[in-house]
């Protein structure tokens, strides 16, 4: 379910005040942000549950949020 056109998307107050070009890769474990323009060419550290992936920010993610871009389950493989 989406969230409601009145409301703003959500975005988390320690990514929000951080959005200088300065420091290139930006650590969070806010994987329900949504992604807005001025994170275009940023690179995100994204908490996965595990471990962090490097993601750089496009501007084909603007709008989506920031969990869809880290897996969270392996891709299941058999072994031989």
């Amino acid at each position: 379910m989406s969230r409601s056109n009145w409301k703003t998307p959500f975005i988390d107050k320690s990514l929000l005040t951080n959005f200088s070009k300065k420091k290139k890769k930006k650590i969070t474990w806010s994987r329900r942000s949504t992604i807005y323009p001025v994170c275009v060419g940023l690179e995100l550290l994204i908490h996965n549950g595990k471990e962090m992936l490097n993601r750089k920010i496009k501007p084909e993610m603007v709008g989506h949020k920031l969990g869809e871009f880290a897996p969270t389950r392996k891709t299941p493989s058999q072994k031989k």
